[in-house]
């Protein structure tokens, strides 16, 4: 009797493995941490001041030195992805950031914790789009692409989170907590990530990459000096010289990658008008979002005179209603069209966005935080769709170089989204004699800012091209 014959294996570069529940908990963990790591600290500010017995202009740097070394970190990301592979790569990543978060727990003083916070947003920045490249980068034929649900909920409650987390452990356990509790999700999160490893997850390493060194100098620096430039103008002026010449310098990353066929961010993507316009609505739905992750605080404890812990508490569901709308949305915009979705979800976007005009100094808590929750499901029923309908169609390999794209488009549209409207706010309440007024008249600006994604989503595409998992525009 002839043994059947036994199917070719897959070949390394397009293996694929449906994640277990170790897997998965492995990969939507780095990107939590880094996340949440990304804002937690501004809530620790005045105590590290107090303790490390620092000025504000030094302690300040634990959080600027974060930020700056996050943007060389996706600079390096499709690198890093393309030399090593996405979980050799993504391993990496996350081993480094839980060594580095133990090391801030322990600094003995500001110089330390600064300098061991550029180290963990060097390691953070790559771990948001390796994860997502690894979690919906298997779809193939016409399976769709789908982001699992608790990979959705961690993703987008994230950002919230690290607000309220940081409000609560500090007020319980101090500001070293805050670096403490990275540890043992780091270290749940690494077996999860070798198991994925081991059974083939990912893309194979491509030992010919080259490094473009020009190019990322280009893309590093004009981050870089992008992202402390806004930062300073909030407080000093936008005279500062660092922002622009960031953007000199970005222009001129453009220009040099549009010549290399290996370049350090692939531009390539956007060269399709239809993609460069779902990721445009996609930077819009993350200024409204982090923008009111900006204003909402300012409200709570500034005007109402809210504690740290309640403000917490009242933004935390805004992130959990995002997360819990994301699956939802996959499945409506392969129903109807990522076009009807994401234009009914910038649409109601506005009016909730709206709504906060009408807050006032007692407003009751609850209030707020149900309107909050209706711009998490806003947010949720238009990222979704909008993120996979950017990856949609993309090879495996070729999903970090989208999602480090859209991590790049969305960190310096939130950064100079929310260093602008911190102006106007400022000014708006200086001249008023109103913080309210310029609450009010800011949530407006946002408001009309989702209006006029509405109305960009619907020149999106509905039909998909030949071979893509999801509706791509």
């Amino acid at each position: 009797m002839t043994p059947p014959e036994t199917p070719p294996e897959t070949p390394p570069e397009t293996r694929q493995a449906e994640p277990s529940r170790l897997m998965s908990i492995g990969l939507v963990a780095g990107p939590i941490l880094s996340m949440i790591d990304s804002s937690i600290v501004n809530v620790a500010v005045p105590d590290l001041v107090r303790e490390l017995g620092r000025p504000l202009s030094t302690v300040q740097w634990a959080v600027s030195g974060y930020l700056l070394s996050l943007a060389v970190g996706l600079a390096l990301t499709s690198y890093a992805a393309r030399r090593f592979g996405l979980l050799p790569a993504y391993i990496g990543s996350l081993a480094g950031f839980t060594l580095a978060s133990l090391a801030c727990a322990f600094a003995p003083g500001a110089g330390a914790l600064i300098a061991f916070r550029a180290v963990q947003g060097l390691c953070g920045a790559p771990m948001v789009p390796l994860a997502v490249g690894l979690l919906i980068g298997g779809a193939a034929g016409d399976r769709p692409a789908r982001m699992p649900v608790t990979a959705g909920l961690a993703f987008f409650a994230a950002p919230a989170l690290g607000v309220s987390a940081g409000g609560l452990l500090i007020s319980a356990y101090g500001w070293r907590s805050m670096f403490l509790v990275n540890l043992p999700i780091g270290l749940l999160a690494l077996p999860g990530a070798v198991a994925a490893y081991r059974a083939g997850m990912g893309t194979a390493a491509d030992r010919g990459t080259r490094l473009d060194v020009p190019g990322l100098a280009l893309l590093a620096s004009g981050l870089a000096l992008s992202t402390y430039g806004v930062e300073r103008a909030a407080g000093h002026g936008w005279a500062d010289p660092w922002w622009p010449v960031g953007l000199l310098l970005l222009a001129g990353y453009v220009l040099w990658a549009r010549r290399r066929p290996q370049a350090a961010l692939a531009l390539d993507l956007v060269r399709d008008s239809g993609r460069a316009l779902v990721l445009a609505l996609c930077t819009v739905a993350s200024v409204v979002l982090f923008a009111v992750l900006f204003l909402a605080p300012l409200y709570l404890q500034g005007i109402q005179h809210r504690s740290a812990t309640v403000t917490g508490l009242a933004l935390l569901p805004q992130g959990l209603a995002m997360g819990l709308s994301a699956p939802l949305s996959a499945r409506i915009a392969e129903r109807f069209s990522v076009r009807v979705t994401v234009a009914a979800g910038m649409l109601f976007l506005a009016v909730m966005t709206g709504l906060m005009a009408l807050f006032g100094a007692g407003t009751p808590v609850w209030l707020t935080t149900l309107v909050l929750c209706g711009r998490g499901l806003a947010i949720g029923f238009t990222s979704q769709p909008l993120v996979l309908s950017l990856l949609g169609g993309l090879a495996p390999e070729r999903v970090p170089d989208g999602n480090t794209l859209f991590s790049v488009a969305q960190r310096l549209a939130g950064s100079f989204g929310i260093a602008l409207l911190a102006t106007f706010y400022a000014s708006r309440g200086a001249a008023t004699g109103s913080p309210l007024t310029g609450l009010h008249e800011s949530v407006l600006i946002l408001a009309a800012v989702a209006l006029l994604g509405a109305f960009g989503a619907v020149w999106l595409r509905t039909a998909a091209p030949a071979g893509a998992p999801v509706p791509a525009a």
